[in-house]
Formats: C-alpha cells, structure tokens, sequence
C-alpha cells in the first residue's frame, strides 16, 4: 500500500461529524463559562454599587452567583472529558464499522456502552437547552435597562419630557428584596449605570455566553445524531453492509 493510500484510508476513519461536534462544544462551553464568570462578577458589582447598598439585601444573590461560578467550572471540566470520550467512540466506532483494523467484530458491552452515551447525549441536550433559555434570561434584563437609557438620551435630545419620570426597578425582577435600598435608578444616574465599564462588558459578555449556549446545544444534537447513528450501525452491522463516517 502507499503512502497516499494509506493517507486516504486514515482519513475515511476520521469521524466528521464527531469531530466538529467535538470543536464547536468546546468553543460554545469555553464561551459560556468564561464569559458568564466575568459577566456575573460585573453584574454583582453593579448591583452593589447602584441598587443594593446594604450588604445584607444582596447576601443571599452573592452567594447563589458565587454557587454558579462554581458550578461553571464543574461545567468546563465535565464537558472537557466528555467531548474527548465521545470524540474517542466515534474513531472506534467508525473504524469499526469501515473494518480498518481486521474484520468486522462487536460485542454486547460494546453495544451497551454505545447505548449509553446515546442516553446519556439525549439527556444532557435537554439540560442544556434549559441552559440555553436560562442564560437569556441576564440578556433580557440588561437589555431592557440599555433601551431605557436609550429613551432617556432621546428625550433628552429632543427636549420632550424630563428624564428624571424614567427609571428602572431591579426589584421587579426578584433578584433583589422589596426593601432592598435604592432598589431603582433614574434619570441621569441610571444613564451613568449605562455609561460604566461594568454595564458595558457584562451586558455583552451576557449575550456572548448565551451564543455559546445555543452553540453547545447545536453540539449536543450532532454528538445526538452522530451517536444514534453509530449505535445502529453497530447493532445492524451484521444485517446488512453498513457503512459510516460518524
């Protein structure tokens, strides 16, 4: 055999779909874990800063961020080894299946193992869609905050109304107490909040983290369909001449 054949042999084992499955998680989790840890640090100060001063109101809010910040990292780390397992059974499976290595053999253990990442892909895809709607939650929020120093500005331009009637209660949204003090920002100084550095980055770095979000979901229903797939492939193989590049 020679070396251009032997090239293009390895590369009919590569598993195509796994592996940009595997690229595009790591980027979307990379995404969502360090900018939702940066976003939720500013969100924090913010807070802190402008619409809870008294330490005590924003105890338990501080202590649930730091509780997911945590769990961030639990996330890096969890789908750094299981992006890499998965990439792992798609080279198996798929020089298994086109017979690289010698004739065509599977086992029971190694269908069952197969099942359960199927399972196990499935599942984390509808926790992560979960992910995905809760990460556009901060977006939301910081959004309605930009559009209302947006209508200040405007009035101001146009000198219609006084930009002092316009404010925003972060209060409405259950983060902070009722009796947390000021609670709400108008006017001019929540025109500032929109002007400040931790405003700024958090609000995008929010709506970056929800971007790697949705990328880690569209990941999940490859790894989904690659996984599926393989599993058939596996389980039918001695039916009928089968052949994949999942």
């Amino acid at each position: 055999m020679s070396c251009f054949e032997c090239c293009i042999k390895c590369l009919g084992g590569v598993p195509y779909a796994s592996l940009v499955a595997t690229i595009l998680c790591f980027s979307g989790v990379a995404l969502f874990c360090g900018c939702g840890h940066v976003a939720l640090t500013g969100t924090v100060s913010i807070l802190e800063q402008h619409f809870s001063t008294t330490a005590s109101d924003h105890a338990l809010l501080s202590e649930v961020i730091q509780l997911m910040q945590y769990v961030i990292y639990g996330i890096a780390s969890f789908f750094f080894l299981y992006g890499i397992i998965l990439l792992a059974e798609g080279f198996y499976t798929t020089s298994a299946v086109k017979e690289l290595h010698g004739e065509f053999k599977t086992t029971a253990c190694g269908r069952c193992i197969s099942g359960m990442f199927v399972f196990l892909t499935y599942v984390l895809g509808v926790a992560w869609l979960g992910v995905f709607g809760f990460s556009a939650v901060p977006v939301f929020m910081f959004y309605n905050i930009w559009s209302t120093c947006e209508v200040i500005k405007s009035l101001q331009t146009n000198m219609t109304v006084p930009g002092d009637q316009i404010c925003v209660d972060i209060r409405q949204y259950g983060i902070i107490p009722w009796n947390a003090v000021p609670g709400k920002a108008c006017g001019p100084i929540l025109e500032n909040i929109c002007n400040t550095n931790e405003f700024y980055m958090s609000y995008h770095l929010f709506i970056v983290a929800c971007a790697g979000a949705g990328a880690t979901v569209i990941a999940l229903l490859i790894y989904m369909m690659a996984t599926t797939y393989n599993y058939a492939v596996l389980k039918f193989k001695s039916r009928e001449d089968c052949c994949t590049k999942f």
